[in-house]
């Protein structure tokens, strides 16, 4: 009996140690997954901090260009300041020279061959009423300024023929305008009965004789294109 009681007590001592290793296994094994859960936690948040860390020095070199081109900006908002100055400099300078060049332009008219004179006044006269306006700018001002003088310059290397009224005689007559630069201005009656050129220094028409009829009627074919150039004999009448 006494064999078997210390059987029974020694069974009951291994099943305690048994049940014993089986609990620290549990644990053991709860531990680790703690241990597991906090280390893959660890692993995400160094993840993270490589992460920001990584668009933090991504940001440092975008804000070093943004400063970069701040102060670039902040030079040629300065050289701009100092253009918009000297601008207003020169445009007190330049309007008074456009409004002299526009008088000037206005007696060249004036005391010039008088061909197409309502044209070119009109042209003169617009470039007057334009000085006054605020609403175009300088530089638009002056290249209509200097436009008007090149088509000024332009008549005196073209041919054009053109109609219109000539006062003859105390009346009006329909005739035909011939300009040949600005060194022969003709007219012609509708009718060829009638011839005269543009005297420069009496500024007046001296009558032609029917010989230059002609000529003169082949130099109108040749201004407006109906006949290839060609040469052709007309009075050339130029001041000194």
């Amino acid at each position: 009996m006494a064999s078997s009681a210390m059987a029974v007590q020694s069974q009951q001592q291994l099943d305690e140690v048994v049940q014993a290793g089986q609990e620290i296994n549990r644990s053991a094994g709860q531990s680790q997954q703690k241990i597991d859960k906090i280390a893959d936690q660890i692993q995400s948040k160094l993840q993270q901090f490589k992460a920001i860390n990584k668009e933090i020095d991504g940001l440092s070199v975008y804000n070093g260009q943004m400063n970069k081109q701040i102060d670039n900006q902040l030079i040629e908002l300065s050289d701009l300041v100092t253009s918009m100055e000297q601008v207003s400099i020169i445009e007190r300078q330049v309007s008074p020279l456009m409004a002299r060049m526009i008088d000037t332009l206005a007696a060249f008219v004036a005391l010039d061959v008088p061909f197409l004179p309502e044209e070119r006044n009109k042209r003169v006269e617009g470039l007057k009423s334009m000085m006054e306006r605020a609403d175009i700018a300088a530089s638009e001002k002056f290249r209509r300024v200097m436009e008007a003088y090149q088509v000024e310059v332009d008549y005196g290397r073209t041919i054009e023929a053109y109609s219109d009224l000539l006062l003859l005689e105390g009346r009006e007559m329909d005739v035909d305008f011939l300009r040949i630069g600005r060194v022969a201005f003709i007219y012609q009656t509708r009718d060829g009965s009638k011839m005269g050129s543009w005297n420069t220094a009496t500024k007046s028409w001296d009558d032609l004789d029917a010989s230059y009829r002609t000529d003169i009627n082949k130099a109108l074919r040749i201004a407006r294109k109906q006949l290839a150039p060609d040469l052709v004999v007309v009075p050339v009448n130029v001041s000194e």
